[in-house]
């Protein structure tokens, strides 16, 4: 049985009437954030299947500097603080994914057999994590060097930086003979080389 239709949140977010907690969460970064939160429990009605139970966040910034945005869980115990983590906690995990896919080829295999694609996604996240092994052995004080784009800076090094200094290791004799009587005679400079490797290996 269909109960009555609850508010939507763009409404709670308006109504004066809204009892708003102030919150310290988990945010990314292992930083803090203060938030004002407010929640409540709710059915989820899909044709077909049974109502199922969810609670909801509404958050804001007191400061006013970020959008107020909505957070949902399926489990309503979980308390307002805890499904905002949770949802913070998935950043890492996204970023997983979308490296893996774009440097490794993670959901863009061409097999037909869905046996050859669930044996190629396990082994190309094997990769991944012998590349993360082999990045840490390389720079175990954590310093990899970190390629910047004038639209992206970044602090910490990513995969893709990782994936280069693992490459750029694993290139690290190559050279361009062009005599055998004398293997330094090389086409381009050292310099020039050097660079060139470093763009391919990024």
């Amino acid at each position: 049985m269909v109960g009555k239709r609850l508010p939507k949140l763009s409404t709670v977010l308006h109504d004066p009437k809204t009892a708003w907690e102030t919150l310290s969460v988990t945010w990314y970064g292992g930083t803090e954030r203060k938030l004002e939160v407010a929640t409540g429990t709710a059915l989820w009605y899909s044709t077909g299947t049974d109502p199922l139970p969810i609670r909801w966040v509404l958050t804001r910034d007191p400061e006013g500097k970020r959008e107020p945005k909505a957070y949902f869980s399926t489990n309503p115990a979980q308390s307002a603080a805890e499904i905002v983590a949770d949802f913070v906690k998935r950043w890492s995990i996204e970023v997983t994914f979308e490296e893996s896919r774009a440097h490794l080829g993670v959901e863009t295999q061409r097999q037909w057999s869905d046996l050859a694609i669930e044996r190629s996604t396990p082994c190309l996240f094997g990769l991944y994590s012998v590349v993360v092994l082999l990045g840490h052995a390389l720079h175990p004080d954590g310093a990899i060097p970190v390629q910047q784009a004038a639209w992206y800076p970044k602090t910490q090094a990513t995969f893709s930086d990782v994936l280069a200094t693992v490459r750029r290791h694993c290139w690290g004799g190559l050279t361009f003979q062009t005599s055998l009587a004398d293997p330094d005679v090389c086409l381009v400079s050292r310099s020039d080389l050097t660079r060139l490797v470093q763009a391919a290996c990024s």
